[in-house]
């Protein structure tokens, strides 16, 4: 076994059921993922893109088709045990932000540690030491309408980040930021996956992709292309 190996996608179709109509989403992909790289997926609207990182993140089930994650078949597990694994190990960055209004900062990155069952001591201090790291010192204790855009960005990685997960999960995380704001998350993903923390993902934005060092391209469910910048080299989009 590749002790490298993170992800295995294998021959993975994802059909929806709208009424007696079946809507293919996904059609057949093979991807493979090791430890520590940074991905893009693009695509145009309708491509599957964020589909597939569901998928990846145990928010959404396959239709047909397996799933490793180091080596285990987890496309076969129960929704409980999906949902340890996602706790465990992925942390997720949404457009949207998705901060509690009525919850500052530094209670928001505690969250998800507050549902592990984290002391309260434990997850306060971890909490205040990845708001500094994001570069909030200062604003720990300010409401999402008390910060920007970018600040609120910032909070939700830091947030992602509590259970010290090995894969970051960002669903167009700069699509709602002007583009200083959007550069500054971007280096902040840059410097985690420096750092050794697996980074997808998913935009339509070219220059926001080129901080990725592989960039992968659906269109109509399918993988188009699989691409290392950096050695222009394309790997096939079928299993080893």
């Amino acid at each position: 076994m590749d002790n490298n190996k993170l992800i295995t996608l294998e021959n993975v179709f994802k059909t929806y059921q709208m009424g007696e109509v079946e809507l293919p989403v996904l059609r057949g992909i093979f991807l493979n993922i090791e430890k520590g790289e940074f991905i893009a997926i693009m695509g145009p609207s309708g491509s599957g893109k964020s589909t597939l990182m569901n998928i990846i993140g145990f928010l959404d089930t396959l239709s047909d088709g397996a799933y490793f994650l180091e080596g285990e078949d987890v496309s076969r597990l129960d929704r409980d045990r999906l949902a340890e694994i996602r706790n465990q190990k992925v942390g997720f960055v949404f457009q949207f932000f998705n901060l509690l209004n009525r919850t500052n900062a530094v209670e928001n990155v505690e969250l998800p540690m507050l549902y592990g069952g984290i002391p309260w001591r434990t997850r306060r201090a971890r909490a205040l030491q990845l708001l500094q790291s994001v570069g909030l010192s200062g604003r720990e204790y300010h409401y999402p309408s008390q910060l920007s855009g970018g600040e609120q960005q910032r909070v939700a990685i830091a947030r992602a980040l509590s259970n010290n997960p090995s894969i970051i999960l960002a669903d167009e995380p700069t699509g709602n930021l002007d583009s200083k704001s959007a550069t500054e998350i971007m280096e902040i993903f840059r410097k985690l996956n420096n750092d050794g923390v697996t980074i997808i993902l998913v935009t339509h934005e070219i220059d926001i992709a080129q901080y990725a060092k592989r960039r992968i391209l659906l269109k109509d469910g399918t993988i188009q292309q699989d691409i290392l910048p950096s050695t222009g080299h394309e790997r096939r989009a079928t299993s080893d």
